[in-house]
This record gives C-alpha cells, sequence and structure tokens, in this order.
C-alpha cells in the first residue's frame, strides 16, 4: 500500500504520480521485457539474472533499482514478477514505519513471491534493520514482550525476491545496498525511444497519432515516458474538443501551448524561476530563499521540484555564492547575456570554487 501522504509532484510535467495516475498507468504498462522500450543494457542485464534464476529453479536475487521517477522501476518489478511467474506484493518505504509493520508482510510471504518495496530509502531505522536478516538470511527476529523480558522467536521465512526501487540512492545504508544482488541504474530517454512509448499508448488508448504529433510531444517530455504518456492524453483532450481528434504537430503545439508546456518542456514555475533569476538578478549569484520569495513557492518546491530539470537542462547552477542563470537561460528567454552576468566574459573566477552553496 502506499503511503497517500507522501508528497508528489502534480504538474503536467512533475515525475510524480498520484493514485489516480497509477490506475492510468496500469493499463499503458507493458507486461514483459519484450514490450518494455528503452533501457536496452538494463534490460538486458535483467533478462539474464531472471533467465539464470529460471533455469536453476530458484527465486532471483534481490533487485535494486534507481533513478529519477518516471522511468518504470515500478514497472519492471510487475515484470519481475511475471516473468517468474510468481505473485507481486507492493509496499513503500513511508507505510513501514515499525519493524512489526515489515515483520507483518514477510510473515505472510509466499515462496519465490516478489516483494516491491518503492522508495525503500524513506523506510524506518528498525524496519530497515530487519530487512538485513530478512534478505541475507531469510529470517527475522519477533520481539516478545517488552524491557529485560522481552524475548526474540525467530521466524524462518521462504525465499522470495525484493525489488527495492528509489530515486536517492545516495539516502541508502551501505549495509543494505549490499544485500542486492544486482543493482540497475535507469536513465532519462532520447526522443526517439519516447516516440515509440507515445505511439504504444496511442494504440491502447484509441489515438491516432501522427509522427509530428509524436515527435512534438516526445521533445516536451522531459526524457520521461511517464511525462509523455501524461502529455498524450491531455494533447488528445484538446484534438478532440477544438480538432478533429487527430494528434499531429500543430495541434500538439497549440495544446501544450494552453497548458503552458514549452518547447523544451519547462512549465510555468520553471519560466518563473529562470525569468526572476535573469529578470530581477541580472542572472545571479542568487540565495535560494530569495529565489523562492521572488516566485512566491516554498524553498523545497524550488530546489526539489523546479531545480533538478533546470540544472540537467544546463540552465541554471548550483554554485558556493547561490543559484546562477547560464547562458542557455537568457536565451530560452530570448534576451541576451548582459556584460556583468556570471557566466560573461566578466565573470568572477572564484564563482566555481566549492561546493554547491545554499
Amino acid at each position: 500500500m502506499f503511503d497517500e501522504s507522501e508528497q508528489v509532484d502534480a504538474r503536467l510535467v512533475g515525475g510524480g504520480a498520484d493514485a489516480d495516475e497509477r490506475a492510468v498507468e496500469a493499463a499503458l504498462r507493458p507486461r514483459t521485457l519484450g514490450e518494455f522500450i528503452g533501457q536496452e543494457r538494463l534490460r538486458e542485464q535483467l533478462s539474464l539474472v531472471l533467465d539464470a534464476a529460471r533455469g536453476r529453479g530458484r527465486s532471483a536475487d534481490h533487485i535494486l533499482l534507481s533513478g529519477p521517477p518516471g522511468l518504470g522501476k515500478t514497472t519492471l518489478a510487475m515484470i519481475v514478477a511475471t516473468e517468474m511467474g510468481v505473485p507481486l506484493r507492493i509496499t513503500s518505504g513511508p507505510a513501514i514505519q515499525h519493524a512489526g509493520d515489515l515483520a507483518a508482510i514477510l510473515s505472510s510471504i509466499s515462496e519465490g513471491e516478489v516483494l516491491f518495496f518503492d522508495e525503500i530509502h524513506r523506510t524506518a531505522r528498525p524496519a530497515e534493520e530487519l530487512l538485513y536478516t530478512a534478505m541475507e538470511d531469510f529470517r527475522v527476529d519477533v520481539v516478545v514482550g517488552k524491557g529485560p523480558g522481552a524475548t526474540a522467536i525467530p521466524l524462518e521465512l521462504p525465499p522470495f525476491t525484493l525489488v527495492g526501487a528509489t530515486t536517492r540512492t545516495g539516502l541508502l545504508p551501505g549495509p543494505l545496498r549490499d544485500r542486492f544482488g544486482f543493482t540497475g541504474h535507469l536513465e532519462l530517454y532520447e526522443p526517439k525511444e519516447l516516440e515509440q512509448v507515445l505511439y504504444r499508448s496511442a494504440g491502447l488508448l484509441s489515438v491516432e497519432l501522427r509522427e509530428d504529433g509524436a515527435r512534438e510531444i516526445a521533445g516536451r517530455s522531459r526524457g520521461t515516458p511517464r511525462i509523455a504518456n501524461r502529455l498524450l492524453r491531455r494533447v488528445r483532450d484538446f484534438a478532440e474538443v477544438r480538432a478533429d481528434a487527430v494528434v499531429t504537430g500543430d495541434i500538439a503545439r497549440a495544446a501544450l501551448e494552453v497548458f503552458e508546456v514549452d518547447e523544451i518542456g519547462l512549465d510555468r514555475l520553471d519560466r518563473a524561476v529562470l525569468a526572476a533569476l535573469c529578470k530581477n538578478f541580472g542572472g545571479g549569484p542568487v540565495g535560494l530563499g530569495t529565489l523562492a520569495v521572488a516566485v512566491a513557492e516554498e524553498r523545497e518546491t524550488v530546489e526539489e521540484v523546479a531545480e533538478p530539470f533546470l540544472v540537467r537542462a544546463g540552465l541554471l547552477a548550483r554554485t558556493p555564492r547561490g543559484r546562477v542563470a547560464t547562458p542557455a537561460a537568457w536565451a530560452h528567454l530570448g534576451m541576451t547575456v548582459p556584460q556583468h552576468a556570471p557566466f560573461s566574459t566578466n565573470a568572477e573566477p572564484d564563482l566555481f570554487s566549492v561546493a554547491d552553496g545554499e
């Protein structure tokens, strides 16, 4: 069960998904590795791991999947269960706050079952330590009683496969990382791969998608299949209401202009951050708190929601003295880089001399 209190990026170009969108995604998910588009190297590695396990007649090694949200970690966990022909059980780190919560799940697990642990880095420490023996020795110690009279009763578990998913591998303790037999990282998709995702989804949604329409949507999807599928559904709505229900390049551009998603996938918040940085503060450097006030958002929203893609796209840099707009940011806003801007020829030489600042 997923924790409903978990914060989700609800923007049209956000990588997160709420419960309603997960239900929609379920109809679009590929069922086998052969249907899964992109991530060729990871698919090949995972196929070898699963084929070897099936050949030995044993459960697959524990698997850790990492990468930004929306790339297919949950889908791959479901595919692992399907390929192995075993049941799948789903939980998440925020939902496991006590060791007893995890013990209850593990004690009812069946032989060979796949346990998918989303956002595993957010698991409470007591439950995390219980995972160590469960993963390595297939055993949990259930503590009965309190204080000096407490007794640990060992409970043997049948062999199972834990598939952990995380967007922040660095937050996983070393002992937990080491207990995974296979670790795979999902990379952002290329536009051509996203076009294949869109054609497949369009077929499942009965949407007539032209080549130029797929290209237009893929270019604004920030390298993320979840965002591509979300944009496709919104463009479909526009095409059905204001056009002839055929998604062409012109229709996609018009639709995404209505939804304020520009040609490289920036939305209102992204552009507001860049505009404040360039127009209000001359390109920076400016502190995170000041930038957040300028766009009327919380610091965490700017840092966790807007900045990751802006940094990846080369539009913003985090420096010891604050946030700085790159020449690409000025160009995207249709502005000329002023002489005093940090990335001009007059930039101070020590601007990037130490680790990220505020």
